[in-house]
């Protein structure tokens, strides 16, 4: 049997392709092609040829192009682009593009040439995937069999928002200072944080902080009333997350022109999706005003970054201190750049974020190969990983399970596994790189991003056929998995 799908191409060397970040700042920057050259002293021509990757950007004038936009040579240097294509490479394995010839090449330079079109061709293939979803769910509503069709699930708004995140690096500068601004006029108290959030809210707000017992039929961890100003607590909740939620709802209410703002500046105005982006704000001011910049950056440096070290120090969940460490990109103070992702038992992929370089994937689970999954057998203990991804680069990854319970005996609990990880040379500066040869090429485990995508076809746990390479499949002959033949030259 052959699958025409997208066909491998010769391998190439890494490049950095800076024309379309350089034509989106001048486009900001409201210049046209003729005044930047003018104010990078070059011809207006050799701009155009750099804004369409027809040339390479030198030192000079790459250091010319960060003083004229107010930014260092890593933040212009980053590779955006990486990240659309392997969006697209996602979009393009769909089973519906088997028979057309797309190569990677094709795939790079589309997102070189357009990334603006190749963003609309995502945005077109997630709105196609939501219908889908819909019309099947409804189906499922009338007959029983239309479940077995419901092999996806699309999060648009979830994805947009991860997107906008993703976009600001997870660092938003604006709720860094709102944060510090309120921790200062609340005299914040590190070891009784939620008391002192609880008096401020009553002083500055005339909101009164009531922590409730638990009661028939009241689920809510938090409810905010505006008209009686009542902010009631769930006596369910551990102490942390009393206090984190103190501090989302203290967000809401101090900081919330600040999301609207951000909010509205990465298009997020309506809907679902605005709903959900104003979530992830208040549960990052929450993260920046329990877990102040510069004193948790001090702890984490001091601590080589010991999650339960840190948990201990600031009193809050193993999860906080992921999140609040794949925020740290303050210019001339940033920690580590991390990938962190989120997953449940049945392998959904629910929270994904990336500065590492590695490519968490879009649409549905990743590489089972990766510990975010091997955690789960393993519950409560960190587990560490050097993987080697298909284009060689090497990650150094941890992972471990949480679970959550609200309630006493018999209420029920969600088990998720958190993995952070970061490329290798970083992987020194954290303690769980201690007692591991990392230069051992024996420790790597061969992993790749989701099957479709990855090119190894020496795996045993390899789901789904590769949406580049064609097969040939003898069913009179069974290789590692039913993809792969046990004979190289077939």
């Amino acid at each position: 049997m052959f699958v025409n799908t997208i066909m491998p191409d010769k391998p190439t060397t890494k490049s950095l392709k800076l024309g379309a970040k350089i034509r989106r700042l001048r486009r900001a920057g409201g210049m046209t092609q003729v005044q930047l050259a003018g104010k990078l002293e070059i011809s207006a021509s050799y701009l155009n040829l750099i804004e369409h990757n027809n040339r390479n950007v030198t030192v000079d004038l790459l250091l010319r192009l960060a003083e004229q936009f107010g930014l260092n040579l890593a933040d212009l240097a980053e590779d955006e682009e990486g990240g659309l294509v392997a969006d697209l490479m996602e979009v393009f394995g769909d089973t519906m593009f088997d028979e057309m010839d797309l190569t990677t090449t094709d795939v790079r330079e589309l997102v070189s040439a357009t990334p603006v079109a190749s963003k609309a061709v995502v945005a077109l293939y997630d709105a196609y995937r939501k219908t889908q979803m819909d019309v099947l769910t409804l189906t499922e509503q009338v007959s029983d069999e239309a479940g077995a069709l419901l092999d996806f699930e699309s999060q648009l708004p979830a994805e947009r928002v991860s997107d906008f995140i993703q976009q600001h690096s997870n660092y938003f500068p604006d709720i860094e200072e709102e944060a510090e601004r309120l921790r200062r006029d609340a005299r914040l108290d590190a070891r009784d944080p939620f008391n002192a959030m609880a008096d401020y809210l009553q002083t500055a707000y005339g909101i009164r902080v009531a922590v409730l017992p638990p009661a028939p039929g009241a689920e809510a961890a938090r409810r905010y009333d505006p008209a009686l100003r009542t902010l009631e607590i769930s006596e369910r909740l551990a102490r942390h997350s009393r206090a984190f939620q103190l501090a989302h709802q203290l967000g809401l209410i101090a900081a919330g022109s600040v999301f609207d703002m951000l909010l509205k500046e990465g298009g997020l105005t309506t809907g679902e999706s605005r709903a959900l982006g104003k979530v992830a704000l208040a549960n990052y001011f929450a993260s920046a005003l329990i877990m102040p910049y510069e004193p948790f950056l001090e702890s984490v440096k001091a601590l080589r970054y010991d999650i339960e070290l840190l948990q201990h120090h600031f009193g809050t969940s193993f999860e906080q201190i992921c999140h609040r460490l794949t925020t740290l990109q303050r210019p001339g103070r940033k920690g580590v750049p991390f990938h962190m992702l989120r997953v449940d038992i049945a392998g959904n992929v629910s929270k994904r974020f990336s500065l590492s370089g590695l490519r968490i994937p879009r649409y549905g689970g990743a590489c089972p190969r990766w510990n975010v999954y091997a955690a789960f057998l393993s519950p409560g203990v960190i587990n560490a990983q050097i993987s080697v991804m298909p284009d060689k680069e090497n990650y150094f990854c941890i992972a471990r399970t949480v679970h959550t319970r609200t309630g006493g005996y018999g209420a029920p609990q969600s088990f998720l596994s958190i993995g952070l990880g970061c490329e290798i040379g970083h992987a020194r500066e954290l303690v769980y790189s201690d007692g591991i040869d990392l230069d051992n090429p024996d420790r790597r485990i061969p992993a790749g991003v989701q099957c479709r995508t990855c090119e190894r076809m020496d795996c045993r746990q390899r789901a789904f056929p590769p949406v580049y390479h064609r097969l040939n499949i003898d069913e009179n002959v069974r290789g590692l998995s039913a993809y792969v033949s046990p004979d190289p030259a077939r």
